[in-house]
């Protein structure tokens, strides 16, 4: 079975169905897509289940001229890198070693860069890119489109303002072509060795916009807090489910007696923490759902002083509406009541299921009790509907 020849693997599974996220080759299954969060078998050649030694074929393949990646697949059981199919389309690859053989993960990289407005995201987030220095952070878990969100706000920043951005990525994703702003784009294990390396360089080589692939470790974070207090915008991501644990994440790298010292950096630092789930549409299909908290004088005082009875980041936020921020129940509600969620998978999403839940009975007039009372919430400033056939695009 010529397994060498990828390219029509890859073409075959890319034509199985649309809004494709990733592919999945893993040895006892047939070659498999995700669509929506679910995966699907795709028949090739008559393969029912790939075997050890055809996974092993496609990582080769997939490795070919890359030998530091190769030894480093062979040294740590896993590697990241990019691959392009010709006339199609770029995968972020992330090749694994499991039970003494090799899976392999491709995740699609649309060509074509989204703006905010087609991923359906608040469109305060176009704000963003007017910031000139601190620290902007996309958050949330694996697939739920951090990256994506990171290329839309870059693209709009390159569109309108001429000015030298670098990005610094693991493998590199989307290609930024130079419009008003100069890119130079940085890759990990190609370019650099290692995002605090290449973060440190970046200092001396003039950018205004800095875009770090993921905060890893105390180093890199503690490089580009310095990079956002001498005039640098940095952008990044971090795998936290929402704003308040990722201000937890970020002080938690630290030691213990610097604290303080990091709260009182950071509160001064930050500009926005915007953090993404993905959830299943009404009639199929996935929109994000985005918790947004943004740099005031009020918040800046809650991450500094550090959250505490009456004076939280969720109750900043669900003030803050007409600054631009909401918090992820807020928007869940706002959704159910537009008809695009289901009220019982917004409420296996939602950040306090009990709350939710009370406000919507509230609204429906199906109270818990006469003695439970619960604020209606303000309406949220009207944004356009995510559009359906994007939804390819927002998984990413």
């Amino acid at each position: 079975m010529p397994f060498f020849d990828l390219d029509p693997l890859l073409e075959t599974m890319l034509d199985a169905a649309p809004g494709i996220s990733d592919l999945n080759l893993s040895v006892g299954r047939p070659p498999q897509v995700e669509v929506d969060g679910a995966l699907r078998p795709v028949p090739y050649a008559g393969v029912e289940r790939l075997m050890p030694y055809q996974t092993e074929m496609i990582a080769m393949r997939l490795l070919a001229n890359k030998r530091d990646l190769a030894d480093k697949l062979v040294k740590t059981g896993s590697v990241d890198l990019s691959y392009s199919l010709a006339r199609r389309t770029r995968f972020r690859v992330n090749v694994f070693a499991q039970r003494g053989s090799y899976s392999v993960v491709l995740r699609v990289i649309p060509n074509k860069i989204p703006t905010v407005e087609e991923l359906g995201l608040p469109e305060a987030l176009n704000s963003i890119g007017n910031e000139r220095n601190g620290i902007v952070l996309v958050t949330g878990p694996t697939g739920s489109g951090k990256s994506t969100s990171l290329a839309a706000i870059i693209n709009k920043i390159n569109r309108e303002k001429a000015m030298h951005i670098i990005t610094i990525e693991d493998p590199i994703e989307y290609l930024h072509p130079h419009q008003m702003a100069t890119i130079n784009q940085r890759e990990v294990g190609a370019d650099t060795q290692t995002f605090a390396l290449a973060l440190r360089a970046a200092l001396r080589q003039a950018p205004k916009v800095i875009l770090v692939g993921e905060m890893r470790d105390v180093e890199t974070i503690s490089i580009a807090l310095e990079a956002s207090e001498t005039g640098h915008l940095v952008l990044s991501t971090l795998h936290t489910i929402d704003a308040a644990k990722t201000i937890d994440r970020i002080v938690g790298v630290f030691p213990k007696n610097e604290e303080r010292q990091i709260r009182t950096r950071f509160s001064q630092s930050f500009k926005w923490i915007v953090s993404q789930r993905l959830v299943p549409k009404v009639g199929g299909g996935r929109v994000a759902v985005c918790e947004v908290l943004r740099s005031t004088s009020r918040t800046k005082e809650y991450v500094q002083e550090g959250e505490r009875e009456g004076k939280s980041l969720l109750d900043a936020m669900e003030d803050g509406v007409l600054e631009g921020m909401q918090s992820f129940d807020y928007e869940l509600e706002r959704l159910i009541n537009a008809g695009v969620i289901d009220r019982e998978v917004a409420l296996s999403y939602a950040t306090n299921r009990t709350n939710l839940q009370l406000k919507l009975e509230t609204q429906s007039g199906n109270d818990a009790g006469p003695s439970i009372k619960a604020k209606a919430p303000e309406p949220a400033p009207k944004r356009p509907q995510p559009r359906s056939d994007m939804d390819d695009l927002i998984e990413r």
